[in-house]
């Protein structure tokens, strides 16, 4: 008999609301997560701290890691401080560095893990990937999905604002991204998972005309679920194609080029999406990307973030080389220096009229 479905790993729970976080226990406590309540949980020395000695009394079996930092030799430390413990489950339990951490050792130890986000600053809190720095600069590794997710919104509206506004422009880039994905299907022939699309597309969207604000319970619940819904398109698709293409590209090149120099993920993504938006002809999605970003209060041109247009030129022309093969809008045009600024000028003048 034919098979007529697939299996798609996605977590057992995904709980994001307002008090989320009182409930912890509870979604440890489920037999397919923890039976014993011996669980190893990574921390960061600022929120994460803070919320240790909230949580420890309803987890007396938990044994507490700091993690220093996002670094390949962080995540490797914790999973070797872990090996020993005879842990049921590994829980990450703070920002983006703190979960890719705790995502990249539990995969080593082989340990299911739990996502406990206290900022939304990009996709990273339900995908399988972890992007950790690394000697050549920045990486990013397969790792399982995490097997829940708990997300409280009043422990993100604690959370400095910027944070949000990374995750939204991470959100929106996804638009971008699927896009170019589209383009190599039409060019290249390269296969495009039609459900990956779907999934990180509508998640893009539904934050992108959402019409609430970063303050709101409403617009923060749509950009949570789409930050999960971006991890399981990856997850189905079996690569990062469906939540990076230029955009991405563009802001790993301003990682390379400018390291201390570089804004955050989502500010460079976003507007490496509304750039990318607008090369491939699109102007009115271009100008509503712009728009919803600016309204957010994102960045919607380099010098927002403090890059001359010369600079942010040169990492257009060197963003195809950080993702070797992966074929977007910029390999596509294969724009000169010259053509490239011209282009973002052209771009600049309608994002700023």
């Amino acid at each position: 008999m034919p098979v007529l479905t697939r299996l798609i790993p996605s977590p057992l729970v995904v709980d994001i609301r307002p008090g989320a976080l009182d409930d912890l226990a509870g979604v440890l406590a489920d037999q397919r997560i923890s039976q014993s309540g011996r669980l190893a949980v990574a921390i960061s020395d600022g929120s994460g701290a803070r919320l240790r000695r909230r949580l420890a009394p309803s987890l007396p079996g938990a044994d507490w890691f700091e993690v220093g930092g996002g670094t390949i030799d962080d995540a490797v430390r914790l999973a070797d401080g872990m090996k020993s413990g005879r842990y049921d489950a590994v829980v990450g339990l703070g920002g983006g560095k703190v979960i890719d951490c705790a995502k990249f050792a539990a995969a080593r130890v082989g340990l299911p893990m739990v996502a406990v986000a206290t900022n939304l600053s990009h996709d990273g809190i339900c995908s399988p990937v972890s992007i950790l720095d690394n000697d050549a600069g920045r990486g990013s590794y397969g790792v399982p999905t995490p097997i829940a997710l708990v997300v409280d919104l009043a422990v993100i509206r604690e959370a400095p604002i910027r944070f949000v506004r990374s995750g939204i422009g991470d959100a929106v880039s996804n638009i971008s991204a699927v896009a170019d994905w589209e383009l190599a299907h039409r060019v290249n022939g390269e296969k495009v998972d039609g459900l990956a699309a779907a999934l990180a597309r509508q998640a893009g969207e539904a934050v992108l005309r959402h019409p609430g604000g970063c303050g709101d319970d409403g617009f923060l619940t749509v950009l949570t679920e789409g930050l999960v819904l971006s991890g399981l398109a990856m997850t189905i698709a079996g690569h990062t194609r469906p939540s990076s293409g230029a955009c991405h590209e563009i802001s790993h090149a301003l990682d390379l080029l400018y390291p201390r120099r570089a804004a955050s993920h989502g500010e460079q993504v976003g507007i490496g999406a509304a750039f990318a938006t607008y090369l491939r002809g699109d102007h009115e999605g271009a100008l509503l990307m712009a728009g919803t970003l600016r309204r957010h209060g994102l960045p919607v041109v380099a010098r927002e973030i403090g890059f001359g247009d010369d600079e942010f030129v040169r990492a257009v022309e060197f963003a195809p080389q950080t993702r070797p093969g992966r074929f977007t809008v910029l390999e596509h045009l294969d724009l000169s220096a010259a053509q490239a600024g011209e282009a973002y000028a052209e771009y600049v003048a309608a994002v700023a009229g």
